[in-house]
């Protein structure tokens, strides 16, 4: 069973080439939201397995909106294109499982970074 993804991003161009990619690698992008809000709501109707949230969304803090979802999201993991160094104190602290640097983002490493071989 293909893992299940919701991807959290501001960036309308970023959500439509992560998902091409995630989903050649055999991800199941359930859905796509771009404030924290609506990923909220989208995280409780479509129940993703994942969520990958980036850090900078357009005037909120991607570590609070992890946190909002990890309630409900069994694996959040938070995506920027600043380097891991920026923020590493902070993604320790954040209910986020990890970080993926977002020219590192695959299928592959969202599968390794939780541990996962599906």
């Amino acid at each position: 069973m293909s893992m299940r993804c919701l991807l959290v991003d501001d960036s309308a161009h970023f959500l439509e080439a992560a998902c091409a990619l995630l989903e050649r690698g055999g991800m199941q992008v359930v859905g796509t939201a771009s404030t924290g809000a609506e990923a909220v709501a989208r995280a409780g109707e479509l129940v993703p397995d994942v969520a990958l949230v980036d850090i900078d969304l357009d005037g909120e803090n991607g570590f609070e909106v992890a946190g909002r979802l990890a309630v409900t999201v069994p694996s959040v993991i938070l995506i920027s294109t600043h380097a891991l160094e920026d923020f590493q104190e902070l993604v320790v602290a954040s209910a986020a499982r990890g970080f993926l640097h977002k020219s590192a983002l695959s299928a592959r490493a969202v599968r390794e970074l939780l541990g996962r071989e599906d």
